[in-house]
Parts: C-alpha cells; structure tokens; sequence
C-alpha cells in the first residue's frame, strides 16, 4: 500500500509534465517571422493603421452572439520596399487593450505578408473590437495593406468577411529624395 501511495505524486508529475504547454505563438501563424531590433531615430516614416475586428457579431433578436475567429493579414505591397511592424495591439469595444502581440519589431520583406489570429473563443473583444497596428520605414513607402478576415461556423451555419484597415496617423521627416 505505501509503495502504491508513494507512486501517486510520481504518476502526478509525470502527466504534468507531458501536458503540453501553451503555444505563445499560437496567435503567430505565418510561415515565418523576422524579428530585428532597431533604432526607430534611423526611421523617417510612420504610421498608425485602425484596423476593425468583430470577434463576435449579434444575429436573431440581438441577444444572441455569432462567434467569429479573426486574422489580421498585414502586406507589404510594394515590389521593393521594406517596412518594420514597430507593434501589433489588440483593443476591446471599449477602446481597453486586451492583447499585445509583439515583444519585438518584425521586418517585413517585398510582397510578403504576416498574419495574427483572435480565436473564436476569445469573448472579450466584441463587435467594436479593433487593431492598431504601428509600423515604420526609412524611406517613403507604398502604403502596407492591412485586413481583417473573420469567419465563423456554426452547425450548418458558416459566416465570413472582412475589413480593411485605415491609417489613422502618418508622419514623414528628414526625407530626401
């Protein structure tokens, strides 16, 4: 008995130990990501891009909620240029911030694009939810694109979407051409 007794906590870290962590890039999904710490005082250009989310949306009478799951798409249109996504953050109905999504610039290559992913069970955003996505170049660029695509199923029920983003703040200096 005290031999099956003693086997207990050992059976019980063993089954902690195998229970799998959660995945901090699970919000991450792009293929790839690349990380660069910089000096934004070598930066020239800035801008602020509002991007909207309905993690969730009423239907029926009002009082019923459709969940959605939502990726924010940020591309870098232009053929050559390069721009930093300086931070990602995600804010409530309410304009309070939930999420922040980087804990670090990524550079963002031509023609490339990155993705970050509200999952469907996220019930804090609401139908006002909303992105604010900072970013930064050296140089004047084309402006990068940023979407939202939500989605949602539901038994037999399937809704998508999507939103495009608006730059709500946008500032140039020492260009020289």
């Amino acid at each position: 008995m005290k031999v099956l007794l003693s086997l207990i906590p050992v059976a019980a870290l063993l089954l902690l130990a195998c229970t799998p962590n959660e995945n901090p890039k699970k919000y991450l999904p792009s293929h790839k990501y690349h990380y660069l710490e910089i000096d934004t005082a070598e930066m020239n250009v800035f801008g602020s891009t509002y991007i909207p989310v309905y993690s969730d949306i009423y239907h029926r009478d009002g009082t019923r909620r459709f969940s959605l799951t939502t990726t924010l798409s940020i591309r870098n249109i232009s053929l050559a240029d390069t721009f930093y996504v300086l931070s990602i953050n995600y804010y409530d109905s309410h304009g309070s911030l939930l999420r922040e999504y980087l804990d670090s610039n990524i550079f963002v290559h031509p023609l490339e694009s990155v993705e970050f992913v509200v999952e469907d069970k996220e019930k804090g955003g609401g139908a006002g939810a909303n992105f604010i996505v900072e970013w930064a170049a050296t140089r004047k660029i084309h402006m990068p694109l940023m979407q939202t695509v939500m989605i949602g199923t539901e038994g037999k029920q399937g809704i998508s979407f999507c939103t495009d983003g608006v730059i709500i703040d946008y500032s140039e200096r020492n260009i020289t051409k």
